[in-house]
């Protein structure tokens, strides 16, 4: 297939990345690619889509994950997988001899095994530089679901209208479903045969990256997970806590240990990413020397400093998130040239097992299989965004009143921007539009 004829398919059917920020999958398309990776680490505890969905369709995401490496003629493509996915791995194994340019890559049960930056290096020994992309090094990367999408465009030309999130927590039936896009949180965790517990808070995303939202909210193209938990669970503490305290409780009893530097995956890799020189410049309102504040930049908001490495429980990453925002609010930008050090020799004994993690952050106890049901659910309503990509909204092409069907344009990309369309997810008439939402009625009955 021609490269710009496949950029525009995808731009058109609305592929972006499914899970972190959206990247729009028809920018990563590019021909100084010579490695593809597919991510397929389930970074983050609780996490099971990604693996169960390449079970299932393994051939299909096999098949076009060959179509891109040929159509950006790259050498070759590696699939990153954790060595304990026993049953997906076996499942690869009985198709790969089909796809001789296509490898396996296990990886140990760390976290952020998941980060492409991290991915990278344990795949390929390349290390993206600091405020880098992974194109510099010949390589892009994109996760399991996101090839999904682009086999079902290059297949029977479908739009991205579902997404899988897997409902875990304090739920009766921990489960992954396929949901129509914009169905409301709450609406998805009815999926999981009702909640266990009174005064519920909705943790979207992992445990380590993930946000409380309220039960409106809609499920997006990145929505990867929600986890319901107890409003006095230490996730949803530590997620409320009012930044300034945070910022007085460092300066009374951050000891310099260094462990939320010595245990950063970006600065194991020689990113110049110094948590705790920022936690003492912070704390003491030194701004002497500025660059453990402009090296916040090169920051991942992993929180594997603020969650698992800090023996005071301080926070580092949400200080640096606000410190981070505060300087491009003044247009600051990051350093144009970081210094740069050598990968650390020590790196592989300061990774965070998995097991280990999911203990410290109290989550052990919601592990779960969330068996996948495959088939899409039905909803009454749904609210879709604009913007659920990095780039341009999606332009609105609908008005209140029209009816619509099922992967039909409902917003279309910007013009020359950095930008893809977006679809209706179910059959219904148009309820609303602003630029940034619209609301469709699927007829269904409420639930």
């Amino acid at each position: 297939m021609d490269l710009n004829e496949l950029k525009n398919l995808l731009r058109e059917k609305g592929v972006a990345g499914a899970g972190g920020a959206g990247f729009p999958t028809y920018a990563k398309l590019d021909k100084r690619a010579e490695t593809i990776i597919l991510n397929s680490a389930e970074c983050e505890p609780l996490l099971t889509l990604h693996r169960q969905c390449l079970k299932v369709h393994a051939e299909e995401i096999l098949e076009a994950l060959e179509t891109v490496r040929t159509t950006v003629e790259a050498d070759n493509a590696i699939i990153g997988i954790k060595a304990e996915y026993e049953d997906t791995v076996q499942e690869l194994k009985r198709h790969l001899m089909k796809f001789p340019n296509i490898s396996l890559h296990l990886l140990s049960s760390v976290y952020p095994m998941g980060d492409e930056v991290v991915l990278i290096y344990e795949a390929t020994g390349k290390v993206v530089r600091p405020g880098g992309l992974p194109i510099e090094q010949g390589v892009a990367v994109f996760n399991v679901e996101t090839m999904y999408n682009i086999s079902r465009a290059l297949r029977s030309g479908t739009a991205v209208t579902e997404k899988l999130v897997s409902i875990v927590g304090e739920v009766e039936n921990p489960v992954t479903v396929r949901l129509p896009i914009g169905t409301s949180i709450s609406e998805a965790v009815s999926f999981a045969g009702g909640i266990k517990i009174k005064d519920p808070v909705f943790f979207v995303g992992g445990p380590m990256m993930g946000r409380i939202m309220d039960g409106e909210s809609p499920v997006t193209k990145t929505t990867n997970a929600v986890i319901v938990l107890p409003e006095d669970h230490k996730l949803v503490l530590k997620k409320k806590q009012n930044p300034s305290i945070g910022l007085k409780r460092a300066a009374s009893v951050c000891c310099q240990c260094q462990m939320c530097t010595d245990l950063c995956p970006r600065h194991s890799l020689g990113h110049p990413i110094k948590p705790h020189l920022f936690m003492r410049a912070a704390a003491n309102r030194d701004f002497s020397d500025m660059n453990p504040f402009l090296d916040t930049f090169f920051c991942s908001s992993c929180g594997l400093c603020e969650l698992y490495s800090c023996p005071q429980g301080l926070s580092p990453r949400s200080l640096i998130a606000v410190y981070k925002s505060g300087l491009r609010e003044k247009g600051v930008k990051a350093p144009s040239d970081p210094v740069i050090s050598p990968v650390s020799e020590g790196r592989d004994l300061r990774k965070a097992p998995e097991e280990r993690l999911a203990a410290r952050l109290g989550v052990s106890s919601y592990e779960s299989d969330a068996p996948l049901d495959d088939t899409v659910k039905d909803v009454y309503k749904v609210q879709v965004l604009f913007s659920q990509h990095i780039g341009a909204p999606a332009e609105p092409v609908i008005k209140a009143g029209d009816q619509v069907k099922k992967g039909d344009v409902i917003g279309r990309y910007k013009g020359d921007a950095l930008s893809i369309s977006v679809h209706a997810p179910i059959d219904g008439r148009v309820e609303t539009v602003t630029d940034r939402f619209a609301v469709i009625n699927g007829g269904y009955g409420a639930r």
